[in-house]
């Protein structure tokens, strides 16, 4: 009982009494005294001086040692009370002293404890290794090489972390939020830190315990946060009473329309914020709404079936609703950049020429992409070559600017179908011919690669991929067949019996043939009947190339990026980047060297010219006249784009360095005027020579 006493608390009471300024405590090797007892620390009962150290006996405490069983490996003195739980494994040492030499600490099970020859590691491949790669914490880079200090996540094989990062996380995240950066796994991810020596602590997390930590959301939010606010007086601008009032959010409290903004009739209407209608969307918890009753009613079809309603939370209270959406942690709340960035940890410095025909993007960006020689995951670098040209002459090009010609190219083929938002199409030989397939690979790749993002998917598009086929209600603006839309409107302007059975008499062959005929008894079978008419035109008819699509998009982890996310890549998807301003681009353009003051001041009053219409150039030309693009990609250029002012009569645009050569004049005149007359014409002659479409 008195070592088990020790086990519990007292063994360092008794390693401090057991140091040799204490002898007279010490029984020293009496004969039938210590010779039998057992090392309180190692455990064993041998007395050999030479190999454990002299055995020494506390007759207060009744505790026997080995003397080299107190003294730390480390340090070399005294008091020594972790051991090695290696098999035969002698050294003992502080706990500082541990830390030091790199021991490990298990703050879990038995609390064991491994000297810097036994501690467990992490087993990587080589193939693995690769250069430098950011600390998805920290974001410093890091050598991606298993190591003491460096650690790998064991559900994401690209994060890695400096040991000290991870203990900072666990410290103020606690058992209940610590969990990896990029996937939010926290069982395997935990699992590993533990064995690895990370303190996970049992606690709330830091930010959970700061007094008034929400204090925020107790205070009223008024403010119309709607892409187009159409107040005059301004987005702050609330009257009680009126079409100006402000309705929040009734998920999150912290967004807010005006009812004229969203077209609320009163304020008692439910209005969700777009980012809480992906977020219980995404969730799964939570069934659409019906805004209608659909028998008995006299409600049209588009006020119904046809128009995808808001999904409603669960009875929750106000407070529970709002802590529920901010607990449900960083997963909802990732920053589109961000995101795209950590996908983009993948690509290797390694870099991999594909040759470019800017005349035909399409086919030489598919002889590119299929070359078997080509690698997703190595840095692209643009070639641009002219069939026409005998001498085989090669240009450098812009990785961006090929990107944002391909994005274009993909917008406007057959491959989709629609106006402004476009579903796939059925394209037998596209089919036959995989395009499906490399369209999503291509979109993976303008996203990894830094390039654009579509803008063009339909709403339905994007939620087949994010959240499935199966939850997904297609909307009649997803009909782009003028047959196919005009058995709708009958069906919505269905008033009788009779007028149901009539059409379904003319559209006999038709339904058949698509799946969806059936007995109509009732004028409510309407409403079942359309639904199942834009369910097999919009999605069950285009399966093949959605699966086909699909499959190309998981390239380089897009699409299950999109899946964890799909909150902060819907907007990229479905809508076209905001329009920009003279303020965005001054902002844009950084000036690396010193230049002509006169000359930048020319530069914002030209900017400020061509955003009031003073100009016959756009924001957009100018920015594609320097980098290649029409907008601001995701995650931002690399390079950043920059000016400089030179002596010469025309601009140049660096599309590789995403620079600006400004030409210094005398008068802003002759400077609008060279700046109109380069960009409109190169920009002429570039669209002439990308003409050809697939």
């Amino acid at each position: 009982m008195a070592c088990g006493a020790a086990r519990e608390g007292k063994s360092d009471t008794a390693s401090l009494e057991l140091l040799p300024s204490a002898p007279r405590k010490m029984n020293e090797n009496k004969p039938g005294g210590s010779q039998n007892s057992t090392c309180v620390f190692c455990r064993k009962n041998d007395d050999c001086p030479i190999k454990y150290g002299e055995k020494k006996t506390n007759e207060k405490w009744n505790l026997t040692v080995h003397y080299y069983c107190l003294k730390c490996s480390v340090c070399k003195k005294t008091g020594a009370s972790i051991g090695c739980v290696a098999p035969r494994c002698k050294r003992s040492y502080h706990f500082p002293c541990g830390l030091q030499r790199e021991c490990i600490f298990q703050f879990t099970g038995n609390f064991a404890s491994f000297c810097w020859k036994h501690r467990p590691v992490q087993i990587i491949t080589p193939n693995n290794c690769r250069d430098s790669l950011l600390c998805t914490i920290c974001l410093e880079f890091i050598e991606p090489v298993p190591t003491y200090n460096v650690l790998r996540s064991p559900c994401c094989k690209n994060a890695w972390f400096h040991r000290d990062c991870l203990q900072v996380q666990a410290v103020n995240a606690g058992v209940f939020f610590f969990r990896c950066t990029i996937c939010n796994n926290s069982d395997i991810f935990q699992k590993e830190m533990l064995r690895m020596g990370i303190h996970i602590p049992e606690k709330d997390a830091s930010w959970e315990l700061e007094e008034n930590a929400y204090q925020e959301l107790l205070q009223h939010y008024e403010h119309c946060d709607v892409r187009r606010c159409r107040c005059k007086e301004g987005r702050d601008y609330n009257v009680p009473d009126s079409k100006w009032e402000i309705k929040r959010c009734q998920c999150c409290g912290s967004s807010g329309t005006h009812l004229a903004c969203s077209s609320l009739q009163s304020w008692e209407e439910n209005w969700e914020c777009l980012e809480c209608r992906s977020i219980l969307y995404s969730a799964g918890k939570f069934e659409k709404a019906k805004k209608h009753a659909l028998p008995n009613t006299n409600v049209g079809i588009n006020d119904c079936l046809l128009e995808e309603s808001s999904p409603k939370l669960a009875r929750q209270s106000p407070g529970d609703q709002r802590k529920d959406v901010l607990r449900q942690g960083s997963k909802f709340r990732r920053d589109i950049s961000t995101l795209i960035v950590e996908l983009g940890f993948q690509v290797k410095k390694k870099p991999k020429k594909v040759f470019i025909n800017k005349a035909n993007i399409w086919n030489s960006a598919l002889d590119g992409f299929r070359n078997q020689n080509f690698n997703p995951s190595y840095t692209i670098e643009i070639v641009y070559v002219n069939e026409n040209d005998h001498f085989g002459r090669e240009q450098p090009g812009s990785k961006q600017e090929f990107l944002s010609l391909l994005m274009q190219q993909l917008e406007n083929s057959p491959l989709f179908e629609g106006s402004l938002s476009k579903n796939l199409s059925l394209n037998s030989q596209a089919l036959k011919e995989n395009l499906y397939y490399e369209a999503g690979k291509m979109v993976a790749i303008s996203l990894v690669h830094g390039g654009p993002s579509p803008g063009f998917f339909s709403q339905t598009l994007f939620n087949c991929l994010a959240y499935g086929p199966e939850n997904t209600q297609p909307i009649l603006d997803d009909v782009s067949d003028f047959d196919v839309a005009q058995i709708m409107i009958r069906v919505n302007t269905a008033a009788t019996v009779a007028d149901l059975n009539s059409l379904v008499h003319d559209y006999y062959k038709y339904l058949e043939l698509i799946g969806c005929l059936r007995i109509i008894t009732s004028i409510s079978d309407k409403y079942m009947l359309a639904k199942d008419i834009l369910v097999y035109h919009v999605i069950k008819r285009v399966q093949a190339p959605f699966e086909s699509f699909k499959q190309g998009l998981k390239t380089l982890g897009v699409l299950e990026k999109i899946q964890t996310y799909p909150e902060a890549f819907f907007h990229i998807f479905c809508h076209k980047p905001e329009n920009l301003s003279a303020k965005i681009l001054s902002d844009l353009f950084t000036v690396h060297t010193l230049s002509d003051v006169q000359t930048l001041g020319f530069w914002n009053s030209y900017l400020q010219a061509v955003e009031d219409g003073k100009s016959t150039v756009t924001m957009e030309d100018i920015l594609i006249f320097a980098t290649g693009c029409k907008s601001i990609p995701p995650a931002g250029f690399k390079p950043s784009p920059s000016i400089e002012c030179l002596h010469m009569d025309f601009p140049v645009g660096n599309k590789c360095e995403n620079c600006l050569a400004l030409p210094i004049t005398s008068t802003y005149k002759e400077f609008q005027e060279s700046m109109d007359f380069a960009i409109k014409n190169t920009l002429r002659l570039e669209k002439e020579e990308n003409s050809h479409f697939i």
